[in-house]
């Protein structure tokens, strides 16, 4: 799998894009080669990575500080792009959020190698911590800053627990995608976790006397 085959973003430089970017973009698919040959994370050093790229070392560190950062962005290239948002409603934004959630999810259950170095990654606390805070933590703040909108427009009640909420809009489709593999994962799915969150989170209507 090369990384313009891993999804909808396209990695393969275009013509007239600039040198760098393409020397970058073999350095991703350097590491992606390797990881297909089976070559564990832990022993893919700079120097192999290097030369499976055609490129020197000091190349690959002027880009980045270390094989973590590298790493993460192998990562966040191979996965489906972050989603634009229509920014139309709270509803609306929620829905493109889980339908991204939805297609790593599919990604992720497709591509042995992906899944095989998710497993890596947690493994290695350096990198999964890296992971996280570059590529997780950064989707959690964009889902609760919709969600705060939503407070401020008056589409989401003033008192509902932003971080509470957002585990109850994500953790759903999470479920289905990482802990129950056997489950679908259909394109009606994000809107029908959305609205029934939002039922739920709703005025509830006192039973008729």
């Amino acid at each position: 799998m090369t990384l313009a085959d891993s999804g909808p973003r396209s990695m393969a430089p275009a013509r007239g894009r600039p040198r760098s970017e393409a020397v970058e973009i073999a350095i991703l698919e350097g590491v992606m080669k390797l990881l297909e040959d089976g070559v564990p994370l832990g022993e893919l050093s700079i120097e192999r990575i290097a030369r499976t790229a055609g490129v020197g070392k000091a190349t690959i560190y002027r880009r980045w500080n270390g094989k973590e950062e590298l790493f993460v962005d192998v990562m966040r290239a191979a996965e489906p792009p972050d989603p634009e948002l229509p920014g139309t409603s709270m509803r609306d934004d929620l829905v493109v959020l889980l339908e991204s959630l939805r297609q790593r999810g599919l990604m992720n259950r497709s591509s042995a190698i992906l899944h095989n170095v998710y497993a890596q990654m947690k493994s290695s606390p350096r990198i999964w911590n890296a992971y996280h805070a570059n590529v997780v933590n950064p989707r959690r703040e964009l889902g609760k800053e919709v969600l705060r909108r939503g407070q401020r427009n008056g589409e989401l009640g003033a008192g509902v627990d932003i971080e509470l909420a957002n585990d109850m809009f994500t953790g759903p489709m999470l479920l289905r995608a990482i802990l129950r593999p056997d489950a679908e994962l259909p394109e009606s799915l994000p809107e029908q976790i959305v609205d029934a969150v939002l039922a739920g989170l709703g005025p509830v209507t006192p039973p008729e006397s």
